[in-house]
């Protein structure tokens, strides 16, 4: 699409609800439609309103080996309970291989050292698992209420790092709306969550910010 076609979507879709932004989303898509997953906070939302779309639809979940137990769990609720066609890509080492090798965790103050932990344990495996399912639209869970640098985009938007269509159908949910789908829905949610690729809610894992492609580039 187009930055103008983008920018009439968007205008477009602002008024429709998340079930109309992911029916249209997967029409755009022509069967190559996908949706992505880290099983954090109000993840169940997207992927249910996925699931009612088409059921079938590809969950890609890069498993960087360092989710705690209540995250895994989560994870096999959900696949069960919404049936998840469930695409697991694990990076090229284990979590012990690379803590013995490099180290642990970069700590919050380490930023390059954070970027390089994303690019080995979190971009390179998800790199992979967009090229093997080749998606023309990838849907996200992203939200604007999330972080600065995502208050910046849109429900529709190009994505350049990993040549998607994506879209993010929750975008303009709060908390709240979040919360009351749940309860509708009757799904559960899980908050012992932590991502080591951001260290915190204020950071970008390199998935939707630019300095992601430039890692990928550089070989990391």
């Amino acid at each position: 699409m187009t930055a103008d076609q983008i920018a009439k979507a968007n205008a477009e879709l602002r008024g429709q609800s998340p079930l109309e932004i992911v029916r249209w989303a997967v029409r755009q898509a022509n069967g190559r439609a996908l949706v992505s997953t880290n099983f954090r906070p109000y993840e169940a939302v997207v992927l249910h309103l996925c699931v009612q779309v088409q059921p079938d639809i590809p969950v890609l979940w890069v498993d960087h080996g360092y989710n705690r137990p209540a995250t895994y769990k989560h994870a096999e609720e959900l696949k069960k309970m919404l049936h998840l066609n469930l695409k697991a890509y694990l990076p090229g080492i284990s979590a012990a291989h690379h803590d013995a090798i490099h180290g642990d965790i970069p700590s919050t103050d380490d930023e390059a050292g954070l970027k390089r932990f994303s690019a080995l344990m979190k971009l390179e495996p998800f790199q992979r698992g967009m090229k093997e399912l080749a998606p023309a639209v990838w849907i996200t869970a992203l939200r604007k209420v999330q972080n600065p640098n995502r208050a910046g985009l849109d429900i529709v938007s190009e994505d350049k790092n990993f040549g998607a269509l994506k879209v993010s159908p929750v975008f303009y949910w709060t908390d709240a709306e979040m919360e009351n789908y749940l309860k509708q829905h009757r799904l559960p949610n899980e908050w012992d969550y932590f991502d080591p690729a951001k260290a915190d809610d204020k950071r970008e894992c390199g998935l939707h910010a630019t300095w992601g492609s430039q890692a990928l580039g550089s070989g990391i």
